[in-house]
């Protein structure tokens, strides 16, 4: 009988009553350490922590875990897929901030676009007309308050140093 391996060490496909792997995702049945039942948690190739943790169905026996099957599995993966979706979508909508300004020569996109680096963190704000030519870029501080009356005020101070 040959060594079965373990279920992180290669993307051979896995289909156990309490563990399920294909298509690049994970997923585990276990014990919900909050009250008697159970939980399932879906866990990406190569992400060190679960997208997705949440109840999962008692059997029959109202003790024991219903089992994993095909449909189950499809379903946590389109949830979980959707799950860090919105985490990207918020991430970058945390990071990345556009606003449009009228001045007397036409209208100017202002864009800041944090970048969170642990050793430095800071941002980039950028001026740019609608035509495309960018008027200005420079490197700002990570916690630059960026709001219309700031990004029209750099344009108008024609896109002067910051800081």
């Amino acid at each position: 009988m040959e060594p079965r391996p373990h279920p992180e060490d290669d993307n051979e496909a896995i289909r156990e009553p309490r563990l399920w792997r294909d298509e690049g995702w994970t997923a585990r049945v276990i014990k919900n350490n909050d009250d008697e039942g159970w939980a399932v948690e879906m866990t990406r190739q190569g992400d060190p922590e679960p997208a997705l943790t949440g109840p999962w169905t008692m059997g029959r026996d109202k003790k024991n875990p219903k089992p994993l099957d095909t449909n189950a599995f499809h379903t946590l993966v389109k949830t979980a897929s959707e799950v860090l979706r919105r985490h990207e979508q918020q991430l970058h909508a945390r990071l990345h901030k556009s606003q449009a300004v009228e001045t007397s020569a036409g209208r100017v996109t202002v864009t800041l676009d944090i970048v969170p680096d642990d050793d430095d963190p800071h941002a980039l704000l950028a001026a740019t007309r609608a035509n495309g030519e960018r008027l200005a870029s420079q490197r700002v501080n990570a916690d630059f308050r960026f709001t219309p009356a700031s990004a029209l005020a750099w344009v108008e101070n024609g896109c002067q140093r910051i800081g």
